[in-house]
């Protein structure tokens, strides 16, 4: 198990839940911080010192206040802590639930566990913590299960013309005309505006160009 944690997160009360559950598996030795500035000022002492970091706990949101701050957020906080300790383990704690953001913070970022803020999050943080203490990474089953499905969508010719058409610039409003053209149906734009809806829930994503730049990067137009 791990024996020094830092932990980043900007509300107190789920600071201090983070270390009451850090307790219970017996890690004591743990630091948290409010800001991301500080995060990262006390890993480089830490390293500094010879008593480096085993484990950071990180959110990805942090509000912004007086103190300004050079690091705005988590993604950033990870990327400048990975530079100076690249060993480090990660888990995000965030309630953030889109799965490609999360994926993003495995694959780009290289993070090690992700446990989503809702319920029953003290328990899979528990679970994180002994997965990575085996040199597994880990991920809240909500999470696993809604990457699952994103990774298991069947695109239909419909939603493969309706994403090229996105790709080539053409406005949602002017798809039904471009699929008429080329007798494809159902063309009328409620049609359209529920595929599109539809795809962007399963996968993730809050807007088309995500889901047109997420098509290009599998090869699908």
């Amino acid at each position: 198990m791990f024996k020094k944690v830092l932990i980043a997160e900007d509300h107190e009360i789920a600071n201090i839940s983070v270390q009451k559950t850090l307790h219970e598996v017996g890690i004591i030795d743990t630091k948290y911080v409010y800001y991301c500035d500080d995060a990262l000022s006390w890993v480089r002492n830490a390293l500094r010192d010879d008593e480096p970091y085993d484990l950071l706990i990180t959110d990805l949101s942090f509000e912004a206040d007086y103190n300004e701050q050079r690091i705005g957020g988590g993604v950033e906080l990870i990327k400048e802590v990975k530079k100076v300790q690249p060993d480090i383990k990660i888990i995000v704690f965030s309630a953030e639930n889109r799965s490609s953001v999360i994926e993003e913070l495995f694959n780009r970022y290289g993070i090690n566990g992700y446990v989503r803020k809702a319920r029953r999050d003290a328990q899979h943080l528990k679970e994180a913590l002994h997965a990575l203490s085996d040199g597994r990474n880990y991920q809240s089953p909500d999470i696993k299960q809604a990457i699952r499905n994103r990774n298991s969508h069947d695109f239909s010719t419909l939603d493969v013309n309706i994403v090229s058409l996105l790709a080539e610039g053409i406005l949602q409003k002017n798809i039904p005309h471009y699929l008429q053209e080329r007798d494809i149906k159902p063309s009328g734009l409620s049609s359209i505006e529920k595929r599109l809806g539809l795809m962007k829930e399963l996968l993730g994503f809050s807007k088309n160009e995500q889901l047109v730049a997420y098509c290009k990067d599998i090869g699908l137009i």
